[in-house]
């Protein structure tokens, strides 16, 4: 029974000498990174640096942002009036050309011979109604015979006409000034009536059409400044302004429709570009800007830090603010912070609520024209 009662005891005591073995440099790790993070905390950070930029009210020209297309004043595909074989092509692709300038020439040549035989029928009715004339002046032929002449002289003048106006659309002409694009024809090629000839665009004046919804109706009127940019020149504006819009709102999108006219003598817009336009309002407002890498985004609101002074130096406090227009690399702010306040312009992803600071840099606001 002795040795039974040994044996449990030896047993327990191995038990609890594994077990501190075990559990005792875990422990030790534990109280060890304790200690660290209580001198850590105990530590005083150096206040983190950062460039600030003081709110300040600018003169500010609201806008109004939207897309559209560029659309030519006169814009044509030119076809084929009359069936024919071409014989002559008068163009160069991509030429620019004036109105009434020659295109292409059809044969003509049965149908100048059918002129002339007309013409020699109209020779032949003018005597034959001279003759009449006469005779019915001398009583000897009654007034039906000579309205009988003439009616086929008129007849045949009609014939003359129209066989000329047949030969001259045989010969396609430019209907306004502007661009060629690429010849669709070829010499020999048989045309039928309306097919396609050459694709014919005016240069300037160009178009932007695009739509706003209607509740910016307000804010359009005819003669407003439009400012345009496309992808094709980034950085650069080209002016316009709103020459008309739709006199009703679209039921399917509420939008109005809206054409503005942009001078392009250069001719660097051209048809079918895709465009970004600003609708500028008339009048400017002063209001507080801050560039846009001053405010964080996320979707439960907008915030900044703002930079107050306390016993222990600068500190920063979130702010949530409410934003306006967004314009280039400015934004407005309409609530949330006053004018002179000192705000984190960058570096504000490495700061949390009443952290130290210290200023590194500032940065100024300039608003372009």
């Amino acid at each position: 029974m002795k040795k039974l009662k040994r044996s449990v005891k030896n047993r327990l005591v191995l038990m609890t000498i594994v077990a501190a073995c075990v559990f005792l440099p875990i422990t030790l790790i534990k109280l060890q990174k304790f200690l660290e993070q209580q001198e850590n905390a105990s530590r005083k950070r150096p206040p983190t640096p950062v460039t600030v930029v003081r709110a300040e009210k600018k003169d500010w020209q609201s806008s109004i942002g939207s897309v559209g297309s560029l659309v030519a004043e006169q814009g044509i595909n030119v076809t084929a009036p009359l069936p024919g074989t071409t014989i002559k092509i008068h163009f160069e692709s991509g030429q620019v050309i004036g109105a009434g300038e020659p295109l292409i020439s059809q044969d003509i040549g049965v149908q100048s011979a059918e002129l002339e035989g007309l013409e020699a029928k109209l020779q032949l009715r003018r005597s034959q109604f001279k003759r009449a004339s006469k005779l019915y002046e001398s009583r000897q032929i009654s007034q039906s015979d000579l309205d009988d002449s003439a009616t086929l002289l008129k007849e045949a003048q009609a014939a003359v006409e129209a066989k000329s106006a047949f030969i001259t659309r045989k010969t396609v002409y430019a209907p306004f000034d502007g661009t060629l694009g690429i010849r669709m024809v070829d010499l020999g090629s048989y045309l039928n009536p309306g097919d396609p000839i050459v694709p014919l665009y005016m240069r300037d004046p160009i178009h932007v059409d695009y739509s706003l919804p209607e509740k910016f109706i307000s804010r359009v009127f005819v003669g407003q400044e439009v400012e345009v940019n496309v992808a094709a020149y980034p950085g650069q504006k080209f002016s316009g302004k709103i020459t008309a819009y739709d006199p009703v709102i679209d039921i399917r999108t509420r939008n109005i429709k809206i054409r503005a006219t942009i001078k392009n003598s250069e001719g660097y817009l051209k048809p079918g570009m895709f465009a970004t336009v600003s609708t500028v309002d008339a009048a400017q407002k002063s209001v507080i800007i801050l560039p846009t890498t001053a405010v964080t985004y996320t979707p439960y609101g907008n915030t900044l830090f703002v930079i107050n002074e306390s016993s222990e130096g600068l500190v920063v406090q979130k702010e949530q603010v409410k934003i306006g227009e967004v314009k280039g690399e400015y934004v407005q702010i309409t609530d949330g912070i006053k004018v002179g306040d000192r705000v984190v312009a960058v570096g504000q992803n490495k700061l949390r609520n009443g952290m130290k600071v210290s200023i590194s840099g500032t940065v100024s606001i300039a608003i372009e024209d």
